[in-house]
C-alpha cells in the first residue's frame, strides 16, 4: 500500500510539473500584421574561439535577429543537447503575421521544424521557408539561459550573438548555416546567444 501511495504521489507530481511547464510556456496571441519586418543581420567577425564544456566554438559571423517565436523544443539526449538544450523556430516578415500563421501547423522534432497546411499554403511556399528558421541555441551565460527558458511561442524577441561551428577533441563536429535560403539537413543556425530581449509579449 505504501508503494502504491508513493507511486501515485510521484505520478501526481509529474503531472503537476508538466501542467506548470505548459502554463508557463503557453502560446500568446498577437494581432494580425507583420510584427518583425527586418531581415536577420549577419556580418563577418574576428571573434576568438570559445571554449565551453568539452567543445570549441569557432565564430563564423555576428548575428542579430528580431523574430516571432513560432515554436520551441527542448532536447535532453545526445551530444548536441549538452551544447544546445533548446531549439527555437523563428519567423520574420510574413512569418511573423498571425494571418499567415493561422493557416499553418508548425511543429519541431529531431532538431528540425516542420510546416503543414490543409489544402494550399497561406502564401508562396518559398517565401514561407525563406522567412523562418530552426535555430539551435547555445546560451552564453546562465542569465541568458534563464531568459530563454521563459520565452513563450508568439512573443516577438531579439537575439544577439555569434553563429558558430562546434567541435570536440574526439572528432565530433556541428556546423552552422550561414544563409537563410537553405533547407533540410545543415540548414539550421548554431547560435551562441549573448543577448536576449522580449520586444512584444502578447496576451
Amino acid at each position: 500500500m505504501n508503494l502504491q501511495r508513493w507511486l501515485l504521489a510521484l505520478l501526481l507530481a509529474i503531472a503537476g510539473w508538466q501542467a506548470l511547464q505548459w502554463w508557463q510556456l503557453r502560446p500568446v496571441q498577437q494581432p494580425q500584421g507583420v510584427l518583425a519586418a527586418d531581415e536577420p543581420e549577419q556580418a563577418a567577425t574576428e571573434a576568438a574561439a570559445i571554449e565551453i564544456h568539452s567543445f570549441t566554438l569557432k565564430p563564423r559571423a555576428s548575428y542579430r535577429i528580431r523574430a516571432r517565436l513560432l515554436s520551441r523544443e527542448a532536447y535532453r539526449q545526445g551530444r548536441e543537447a549538452e551544447l544546445s538544450p533548446v531549439d527555437f523556430a523563428l519567423g520574420w516578415g510574413l512569418m511573423s503575421d498571425s494571418f499567415v500563421l493561422d493557416g499553418l501547423d508548425i511543429s519541431q522534432s529531431g532538431r528540425f521544424f516542420w510546416m503543414h497546411w490543409d489544402a494550399t499554403p497561406p502564401a508562396d511556399e518559398r517565401d514561407l521557408m525563406q522567412h523562418a528558421a530552426n535555430v539551435h541555441l547555445i546560451p552564453a551565460t546562465e542569465a541568458v539561459s534563464r531568459q530563454l527558458a521563459k520565452i513563450r511561442p508568439g512573443q516577438v524577441i531579439e537575439l544577439q550573438g555569434l553563429l558558430v561551428d562546434a567541435a570536440s577533441a574526439d572528432g565530433w563536429s556541428w556546423n552552422t548555416s550561414l544563409t537563410r535560403d537553405d533547407t533540410g539537413a545543415g540548414a539550421c543556425e548554431l547560435f551562441w546567444v549573448q543577448g536576449v530581449d522580449v520586444l512584444l509579449r502578447g496576451k
